[in-house]
């Protein structure tokens, strides 16, 4: 997808939605005091809960001018022999000014609870998935108790995104090399920085994997691995990344579990696009990837 190229307003979808879910007060607050430090953070300017006005809250934000990549690049980029390489060191390098940012001084303590939340999140998902479970996937019971049992310690504690992947960015529409926004903070916390880290990898796809019904032009000439990603985090960032496989893992599980969602809802009759109808190949593949990098065969 080349498009999105700009966010002015963000409200919730419509239909329903669970308890909490699309927060908008809670995201303008956040994007409110980290715009400040992290200028990539859209810079909100009204908030707004009239239903006089719109039956959902929501809240209006500056405009960000470029592109978003996802299965494939616009034409200036693909002119450019470095493209893959330049979009490559921008998307770890742009984790890694988030991830520095101190959100004791940006005010932001309040948005997350850091003890524990490595422990709270694998529990939470693997809650989430036995909640909307449709068919047993061979290995996924022997995988969840490997996660609970495995669980490291975590680093000190950043911002976290928790949904950091190329498309949720905006690219500047001549330099692939420049981010001009970073999008989609409703569900950022303060955290376990290398789960963001191992969901950017997650979705950073490579040559050859089988189908998971994710797109990504990462396949593509010229960008970076998963390793070369790796590598290049642990380096600048100086974290100890020996137990990536354990925060990979649970990054595919992760995703599996969004998408087991999504199916169950359509399943059961609550989402009728028919697209939905294939996600179960995907849903089987992703935890798969999960049980490779479990076995550490992801990042060789």
């Amino acid at each position: 997808m080349i498009g999105r190229p700009y966010y002015e307003g963000l409200r919730p979808p419509f239909g329903p939605i669970p308890p909490k879910a699309h927060d908008m007060k809670r995201e303008f607050d956040i994007l409110s005091k980290l715009n400040r430090f992290f200028s990539l953070a859209p810079k909100p300017f009204l908030y707004c809960d009239d239903p006089v006005i719109m039956d959902r809250h929501f809240y209006v934000m500056e405009k960000k001018d470029g592109v978003v990549i996802d299965d494939s690049l616009p034409m200036e980029y693909v002119e450019n022999p470095r493209t893959g390489e330049l979009v490559s060191t921008a998307v770890i390098d742009t984790l890694l000014q988030l991830h520095s940012v101190d959100y004791k001084e940006a005010g932001l303590e309040m948005i997350g609870y850091p003890n524990g939340y490595l422990t709270r999140q694998i529990h939470g998902w693997i809650k989430r998935y036995q909640n909307c479970k449709t068919e047993d996937i061979a290995g996924v019971e022997t995988l969840e108790k490997w996660l609970i049992n495995h669980i490291p310690t975590s680093p000190d504690p950043t911002i976290v995104h928790n949904d950091f992947k190329l498309n949720n960015m905006m690219f500047s529409p001549q330099n692939p090399s420049e981010i001009v926004g970073l999008f989609d903070w409703e569900l950022s916390t303060i955290g376990d920085p290398l789960t963001d880290l191992a969901v950017m990898l997650a979705y950073w796809k490579e040559e050859g994997e089988a189908d998971t019904g994710l797109t990504s032009v990462t396949t593509g000439l010229g960008f970076a691995s998963r390793k070369e990603m790796l590598e290049r985090y642990a380096k600048k960032s100086r974290r100890d990344v020996g137990q990536i496989d354990f925060y990979l893992s649970f990054a595919f599980y992760k995703i599996a579990v969004i998408l087991q969602q999504i199916y169950y809802r359509w399943k059961i009759g609550e989402a009728k696009d028919e697209r939905f109808s294939k996600l179960s190949e995907g849903i089987e593949n992703l935890m798969k990837q999960a049980m490779k990098a479990q076995r550490q065969e992801i990042l060789l």
